[in-house]
């Protein structure tokens, strides 16, 4: 049924200023532009106060709607709606006319209200997209370092795993501190030098340019510092996910493929599960359902909307990647079905909408994820890792500590971003 209004306002909202629209039933309105400054939104406010507007309606475009929701919505109704579904109505574009036809469609009850989170859960948000943003930044960075290196045809990775671990770290900031050759090598761990000794020195005795220099020493201080804020945030939110969704935390975990990352990072984009009636709404909200073309009986699906978030997407994606190449389970059972019959990326897609049905219920009805196979199977002693030392009578203490630091480093190396 829809809503009895008589009198609604339509917000355009821009970057700097907001066009409004008051709408009657009867057709008539009355329109003003307010800046978007503190006094603009306080006038705006009184503005729509005096003339008792029944709902307030704005599109959802990027934060600004964000303190006009606040300000007003202890007092008055306020629906948030998507905007490419609100311009799919209009036919003209003009700021007077949007605002007027925002207005319009709140009047008529033709607006989807978008789901719009506490206040304390869109900061937690916010921190958690931060998170992934200098994330983002970092390999960016990585990745301009790999290419000064390769430039001056210095290919310390084909040597290195990792040049960004602890020998990779070593090497380069004993370049860029002018250290000499066998300096370098006596700081890297036993183990590598053993085994990559002379390679390393035919490496080493290359020379860098002096702009090469400048510019490794500039990435690498950066990347320094993205790790230590990366790693504080990382800890902030894993402390609000632990606190705020105990049980949602646990239960996410619980299921292959998602790691501490991806939990809190779901938990952050999607909010209260339940909110959803059911798991396929929560594909559909998040943007990982075939778009659908009907025309009679002949009916065509397509690639998926990609509505909603994009991060809770691209973090499902990344956990059916996961998924599908862990030990053997269920979903892994699934994605290799598929996989002979449509591809491995069709099927990398229909195991992560797959897998937020799974999350849905299993929050929905408070269970854990537990797979036929995790069952079945008898406990199984876990993987014992061994750490080759290179025989030799000469060890000072000083490598043997560092042996043995690298080693333990070696068992308890994770991912540096973990899904």
């Amino acid at each position: 049924m829809p809503p009895n209004y008589q009198v609604a306002a339509g917000l355009d909202v821009h970057k700097k200023f907001i066009q409004a629209t008051i709408l009657w039933l009867n057709g008539t309105k009355i329109q003003q532009k307010f800046p978007r400054t503190p006094e603009g939104l306080l006038g705006l406010r009184d503005w729509i106060f005096e003339y008792k507007c029944d709902v307030v309606a704005c599109e959802s475009t990027s934060d600004y709607w964000v303190c006009i929701h606040d300000l007003l919505d202890d007092r008055v109704p306020v629906i948030v709606g998507n905007a490419a579904d609100i311009k799919a109505l209009a036919h003209k574009k003009t700021d007077k006319i949007d605002s007027e036809m925002i207005a319009l469609l709140a009047l008529k009850g033709m607006i989807t209200p978008s789901r719009v989170m506490p206040r304390h859960h869109r900061d937690f948000r916010k921190l958690v997209r931060l998170r992934h943003f200098l994330v983002r930044k970092r390999t960016d960075i990585k990745n301009r370092i790999h290419s000064i290196l390769d430039g001056e045809l210095f290919h310390l990775s084909q040597l290195l795993t990792d040049i960004f671990g602890v020998s990779g770290q070593r090497i380069l900031h004993g370049i860029l501190e002018g250290a000499s050759v066998d300096d370098i090598l006596r700081s890297l761990p036993p183990h590598i030098r053993a085994r990559k000794e002379t390679e390393l020195r035919d490496l080493l005795n290359q020379t860098l340019s002096q702009g090469a220099l400048m510019q490794l020493g500039h990435c690498l201080r950066v990347v320094k510092q993205l790790d230590t804020e990366i790693e504080q945030i990382t800890d902030e939110v894993h402390a609000y996910a632990v606190q705020k969704y105990p049980r949602e935390y646990q239960i996410l975990t619980s299921v292959p493929g998602i790691g501490d990352i991806a939990a809190i990072t779901l938990l952050a984009e999607i909010g209260n599960f339940k909110e959803f009636l059911s798991g396929d709404r929560l594909a559909s909200w998040i943007g990982i359902v075939p778009k659908v073309y009907q025309s009679a009986n002949h009916v065509v699906k397509r690639s998926i909307t990609k509505r909603g978030s994009r991060l809770a997407r691209w973090v499902l994606i990344q956990v059916a990647h996961a998924a599908a190449r862990a030990r053997k389970n269920v979903l892994r059972d699934w994605y290799e079905m598929k996989k002979a019959v449509i591809g491995t990326g069709k099927a990398t897609v229909g195991l992560a909408r797959e897998m937020a049905t799974i999350i849905w219920h299993l929050i929905v009805t408070d269970e854990e994820y537990v797979d036929k196979y995790t069952e079945s199977e008898s406990p199984k002693p876990q993987k014992m890792h061994t750490i080759r030392i290179p025989a030799s009578p000469n060890y000072t203490l000083e490598e043997v500590l560092a042996l043995l630091t690298d080693a333990l480093g070696f068992l308890k190396k994770r991912d540096p971003d973990p899904i």
